[in-house]
This record gives structure tokens, C-alpha cells and sequence, in this order.
């Protein structure tokens, strides 16, 4: 019987198992922004290595600020790499549609994660949320209007733990306990929702949690073991269909 939940937020609330790097790659193609694939998983890496080294996102930011430091972060690599030498207006013109249709999916993909949110509410199922994330989830889930369904919001770079250290799901679980259960709660009555084997289901089953593998499309193509999880999900409204 499952009497809590604790969600991942990247790629699961929000792109329903798609790596991020891939959504935003399919925005390239949909732009036809000339570079290959491999030219721009180099600029993502790029990006996203910089922001995790350096202090560019303020707690503050949302993530339409942060989705345009990570467009830029990537334009400037694909630039200086020689891969795309675009003209100033054009590189414009082309980042703020990317940006535009980036963030357009993104707030259709939010409305179904509320309305599945608030059938669990309607359940009484207490929620937590485990992310690796830049320092400013919090303003971003109170942006995509989400925050409040949470007891408690557990973030890597707060509290210097990052997936897939277990000991940051295991703030998760803690944070379940003193906020929305009296009494205690088995790690096993916790079911843990992510789309990252390594990341989520395998951090958060040492624990003894069970746990909902978000199936998508991930970063790297690769065949993953799919008896791993307890269960796989391909659409978050299959939460509600579990024993709950």
C-alpha cells in the first residue's frame, strides 16, 4: 500500500520521462538551426557543466530566465567551436524562438502534471520532492504553480547532496516523516517517481522504497533493465492506477 510519494522534478513533472537535453534538441530540428546532433550535445554538455560550476542561476530565477542562460550557454559554444556562425540577428531571431517554443511545451506539459497532482491531493497522499537542480527549484515550482502540493522540497544544490547519492532521497523520506505523518512511515509505504534508473530507481530501492520509472526518451541511447523498478510509467496519470 502506497501512502506517500516522493516525485523527481526534472524530466519527469515536467517533460514526462525526456531528457531535457533531448527536448532540446527536437526544438533545434523543429527550428532547423544548423548543427548536428553530435555538434550540439557537446554545446549541452558545455552548458550544462558551466551552470554546475559556476554561480550564473540565482535562487530567485525562473526557469524561463534559466531556459535562456542554458540557450545562450549553448549558442556561445557552438560559436566559438566554429559549428554555427550565425549573424547577430539572425542568432537572436533563433534563440527566442527556440526559447518561445521550448516554454510554450513546457506550460502545456504543466497543466496535465497539476491536474494529476491534485487527483492524489483529492487522495489525501502526501508528496515530497527530490531534485538535482540549479538552486532555484523552489521559484520554479511556485512558477509552474506546483509548490504547493509539496510538504517539503529537498534540492541538491541546498543541501550538497546530489542524485545519485541516496542520502538526498533519504531527506526526502525524512522530510515525509516529520511533515506529514505522525507516526512512522516504512521506506517501503514510499513510492518514488523519476526518470532516471541511476539516478532515482536504484538510489531510492537501496533505501527500500519502491519506485515508478518514468519511461522515456533519455539522453543516452542505451537498453536499461526494466525489472528494476517496481513499476514502469509512461504517462504520470498512471500514479493513480497504482494501490494508492
Amino acid at each position: 500500500m502506497i501512502k506517500a510519494i516522493l516525485f523527481d522534478y526534472g524530466a519527469t513533472l515536467d517533460t514526462f520521462g525526456q531528457h531535457w537535453g533531448m527536448v532540446i534538441w527536437h526544438g533545434y530540428e523543429h527550428l532547423d538551426i544548423p548543427v548536428i546532433e553530435a555538434q550540439y550535445r557537446e554545446a549541452y554538455v558545455y552548458g550544462e557543466r558551466t551552470l554546475g560550476s559556476k554561480e550564473i542561476i540565482c535562487k530567485t530565477d525562473t526557469f524561463l530566465t534559466t531556459l535562456n542562460v542554458k540557450i545562450d550557454l549553448q549558442f556561445d559554444f557552438l560559436r566559438d567551436s566554429g559549428a554555427w556562425l550565425p549573424e547577430p540577428e539572425e542568432r537572436k531571431a533563433k534563440h527566442d524562438a527556440l526559447v518561445e517554443y521550448l516554454y510554450s511545451g513546457l506550460q502545456r506539459n504543466m497543466s496535465h502534471t497539476r491536474q494529476v497532482l491534485s487527483q492524489l491531493r483529492e487522495k489525501a497522499i502526501p508528496m515530497a520532492l527530490v531534485s538535482n537542480f540549479y538552486g532555484n527549484v523552489e521559484t520554479v515550482l511556485a512558477e509552474m504553480q506546483i509548490r504547493d502540493f509539496f510538504c517539503d522540497v529537498i534540492e541538491s544544490a541546498q543541501v550538497g547532496i546530489r542524485k545519485p547519492d541516496p542520502r538526498l532521497y533519504a531527506l526526502g523520506v525524512e522530510a515525509l516523516r516529520k511533515k506529514a505523518f505522525p507516526e512512522q512511515i516504512d521506506e517501503q509505504d514510499i513510492l518514488v517517481v523519476g526518470d532516471s534508473i541511476s539516478k532515482d530507481i536504484i538510489p531510492a530501492n537501496s533505501l527500500g522504497c519502491k519506485t515508478a520509472w518514468f519511461k522515456g526518451e533519455g539522453w543516452k541511447k542505451k537498453t536499461v533493465d526494466e525489472t528494476i523498478p517496481d513499476f514502469i510509467i509512461t504517462d504520470l496519470q498512471d500514479i493513480a492506477k497504482l494501490s494508492i
